[in-house]
């Protein structure tokens, strides 16, 4: 039952650092992509389309005007 308890002491520290990995892999290859002066404009453009396509989604789900 001690290494039950151990390991969801552990938990956070794990999840924290899934977390972690995850947005530098993400992020690692988008800024490779943005040292390339032609597809500079495009990563941009389709990462703010992105982003305002959730804010969209977000205030029409929590009925925000």
């Amino acid at each position: 039952m001690n290494e039950f308890w151990d390991n969801l002491k552990r938990f956070p520290r794990f999840l924290f650092s899934v977390i972690i990995g995850f947005f530098l892999t993400t992020f690692y290859t988008i800024f490779e992509l943005l040292k390339e002066k032609n597809k500079r404009l495009t990563i941009s453009s389709i990462m703010i389309i992105i982003i305002l396509i959730i804010i969209i989604i977000l205030r029409r789900m929590l009925g925000i005007n």
